[in-house]
């Protein structure tokens, strides 16, 4: 053999090695992307998070919660549910396992599952909410500068913008529990500090008859998703970004 070929052979076999293995890693990498790659892999697999961390533990397969801590998922906005996991993965919104679990999806993957999570059909269950409405609900006390809920989250709990989502459908002691995260400001994520001054100005007994009321209502309809308060459009709203009132008054966002 030719003393040059030889020698060319011997450069370029660690070359071919190397092409090899790069290979074989593009193609784990290819095969592991593929629990991430829709909304739905991403809820039943945990995607980055693990599979122990995967959201349909918690939240259902139908995205409607466990009926206690885990809140509905389905059918909320596009944008509220992406700014939530952004809130957990930057600390402004705290709930341990949330924040892990947020802080191992990169943002690319939150957006993918909160829009699974948006376009997830919801029904309201067949259950009554109370015939007389808290009047802290539908009126608000401006004595002690208490908007009204139902200014935001609408008379059926239904939400109104991007930032002020549904409360029906959602577990009563979910709701009585934010209530509870904004008061001790474990709820960071309300740049108008709505919530926060809310909250610290309802008795415990208050928070409960609200959030028993709030979580008994219908709640919205189903709707398309909108990418109205997504991180790249939220600079078009000034209200995608906080729980600020809606032109028509103040309320709680949640």
């Amino acid at each position: 053999m030719n003393p040059f070929f030889r020698l060319f052979r011997r450069r370029l076999a660690p070359l071919a090695l190397v092409a090899a293995l790069a290979g074989c890693g593009a193609a784990e990498r290819t095969s592991a992307d593929r629990f991430t790659a829709t909304g739905p892999l991403i809820a039943l697999s945990g995607g980055d998070a693990g599979a122990a961390n995967a959201c349909f533990t918690c939240h259902g397969l139908d995205g409607r919660g466990n009926g206690a801590g885990a809140p509905r998922l389905a059918g909320l906005g596009l944008g509220y549910l992406d700014r939530q996991l952004e809130s957990y993965a930057n600390g402004t919104r705290r709930h341990p396992e949330m924040e892990a679990i947020a802080g191992r999806l990169d943002p690319v993957h939150r957006q993918t599952v909160s829009a699974h999570y948006a376009a997830m059909p919801y029904a309201p269950e067949p259950r009554r909410a109370p015939r007389v409405a808290p009047p802290l609900y539908v009126a608000g006390d401006p004595d002690r500068g208490l908007p009204p809920c139902a200014a935001c989250h609408g008379l059926a709990g239904e939400g109104f913008g991007a930032a002020n989502p549904p409360l029906g459908g959602q577990p009563p002691a979910y709701l009585a529990a934010q209530m509870e995260n904004w008061r001790l400001s474990k709820r960071r994520n309300d740049p108008g500090n709505v919530m926060l001054r809310i909250s610290q100005r309802l008795t415990p007994r208050e928070i409960a008859s609200l959030s028993a009321y709030a979580a008994a209502l219908p709640g919205d309809l189903p709707r398309q998703v909108s990418r109205a308060a997504s991180p790249a459009a939220r600079r078009d709203d000034s209200r995608n970004g906080a729980s600020t009132p809606p032109a028509r008054g103040a309320a709680p966002g949640s």
